[in-house]
């Protein structure tokens, strides 16, 4: 197996920064355009921009004895979307993206309800400790920010959680490529049918920030797959969360928009306590 720390390294931040311009475009879109619409446009133009590569796989690619699996995490994946949206369009950019980053603090009690993986002692601790940090950014009963808007966007992360263990059960039998193929058309299909109520058609401006929020988060997606390519998950990992920085800095320039001392102290606990569990779950995922 190739170990390049380097380039890993270096396609988890071209991942963190392609996500960080994904979430600047849907959060200007989402001032036109519907959440049905955005997400919507964003499974759409990942399957376009996929295509060549669909084509080029060929119907063999398709057969598939697990397609119940591929569609839970279809589901989940457009769900987390959906939350992850709203999220974006309600709370200051570098917030929501760092609320659904929180994913590694979900993944091993998921794991452990759905598949049985008992995770390791230290997890629970952490847990704790990165919980407490997305009180912090959530804020409940705060009027100073959308606090629903904070559980929406922590429920995103939970929502990515359960994808990623439901992608887990089925990778024993599906390579990833089929997995891949599967999630773009059925998030396509399943994003499609909340449009028969939804549906507003969007400006020359909005289209345009749609298609980049799916090219975007489409380059970012293929980065981060090279990234864990390159070098092991718990080292590439904390690369990612770049993002956060990346996200707090457009929107700094671009809304003026500024963390106060808790949302930063908050970030800070989330990223540290994902790293940490990450680490320690990397050992046992190898053996």
């Amino acid at each position: 197996m190739q170990n390049d720390l380097k380039r890993g390294a270096a396609h988890a931040v071209y991942a963190a920064a392609a996500f960080s311009l994904t979430g600047v475009c849907v959060k200007a879109a989402s001032a036109t355009a519907t959440n049905e619409v955005v997400v919507f446009f964003r499974c759409l133009v990942s399957l376009l921009v996929l295509m060549p590569w669909v084509l080029r796989q060929g119907a063999d690619s398709l057969r598939s004895s697990r397609v119940g699996g591929h569609l839970w995490r279809a589901s989940f994946g457009v769900l987390a979307m959906y939350a992850f949206f709203y999220a974006i369009a309600r709370l200051p950019l570098a917030e929501a993206m760092l609320l659904t980053y929180s994913t590694p603090l979900w993944v091993p009690f998921i794991a452990w309800a759905w598949i049985g993986e008992r995770p390791p002692a230290v997890v629970f601790p952490a847990a704790l400790l990165g919980l407490v940090g997305l009180a912090f950014i959530v804020k409940p009963g705060s009027t100073q920010i959308d606090w629903l808007a904070g559980l929406v966007g922590a429920g995103s992360g939970f929502l990515a959680g359960c994808a990623m263990v439901s992608i887990r059960r089925i990778s024993d039998t599906e390579p990833a490529q089929r997995i891949v193929l599967y999630f773009m058309i059925l998030a396509t299909v399943i994003s499609a049918i909340p449009l028969l109520w939804a549906w507003q058609t969007p400006d020359l401006q909005t289209l345009a920030l749609l298609v980049g929020a799916g090219v975007t988060a489409t380059v970012g997606q293929l980065n981060l797959t090279r990234a864990y390519a390159w070098a092991p998950a718990a080292l590439v990992g904390p690369f990612t969360y770049a993002s956060v920085v990346f996200s707090a800095l457009l929107a700094w320039w671009i809304w003026d928009e500024n963390l106060d001392g808790w949302s930063a102290f908050g970030i800070l606990l989330v990223v540290a306590t994902c790293v940490m569990v990450g680490w320690k779950r990397t050992p046992a995922a190898e053996a």
